[in-house]
């Protein structure tokens, strides 16, 4: 059964924050216990984030579909799953869950609630590593949301986990998650100049999967008309 909108907006503002406050607040942790290893630190917060999403996409799929990412949501509207007059109040609730859910990583580790970031992110190879992590995120969310709930939970899980490792930009791939990182001047933060590259790189990229598996799958595109 279709849950009213209001819950759903809630669901999909539940979801991102706690998926902000996993990614920033394993970072701070990491960071701050990982006696200046890098790579410790990124397996930490890589850790901790693939878990997250495994289980906040079990826990609020059958609420709100469980996108967390204004990426998902417009490639569902683009794919008639979702209304576009239902779009703006899903990208609402993604961006105002993720912002508050840096906000609390911050305060948890007793840090200001909200400062920017100087973490430099910029350049083509950051920019073409965005493209690629979200091209790739929305191809296995496209793939594996014919399969059960679970299923797409450890895809995702497994795919984001993998992500933060094959690309040089650790795979944001999300841009309600890539605006609220900006609010927190540690180790997973990104400079706000350069969140407007990042995240017109995974609009890009999740236009170019969409588009690609209703090639691949023009049948179950033609049985969403």
């Amino acid at each position: 059964m279709r849950q009213p909108l209001r819950k759903r907006v809630v669901a999909e503002g539940l979801g991102t924050f706690f998926l902000l406050a996993a990614v920033v607040g394993s970072g701070i942790m990491a960071e701050r216990l990982a006696n200046g290893n890098i790579g410790l630190a990124l397996l930490a917060n890589t850790a901790a984030t693939g878990a997250a999403l495994i289980a906040l996409i079990i826990s609020f799929a059958p609420v709100s579909g469980a996108h967390f990412n204004p990426v998902v949501t417009l490639s569902f509207a683009l794919r008639r799953d979702l209304l576009w007059t239902e779009v703006p109040f899903y990208l609402l609730g993604q961006l105002m869950g993720g912002i508050g859910g840096v906000i609390a990583a911050n305060l948890m580790f007793g840090l200001p609630p909200v400062f920017l970031s100087n973490h430099q992110r910029t350049g083509m190879s950051q920019l073409f590593s965005e493209f690629i992590a979200t091209l790739g995120l929305l191809t296995v969310i496209l793939a594996a949301s014919r399969s059960t709930i679970a299923v797409v939970a450890i895809t995702v899980g497994a795919y984001i986990t993998a992500a933060y490792w094959f690309t040089a930009s650790t795979s944001f791939a999300n841009p309600a998650v890539t605006i609220a990182r900006c609010l927190s001047d540690t180790f997973t933060g990104i400079r706000p100049t350069d969140v407007l590259g990042f995240v017109l790189a995974q609009l890009a990229g999740g236009i170019a999967a969409t588009v690609l598996w209703r090639w691949l799958m023009p049948a179950e595109y033609e049985r969403q008309k």
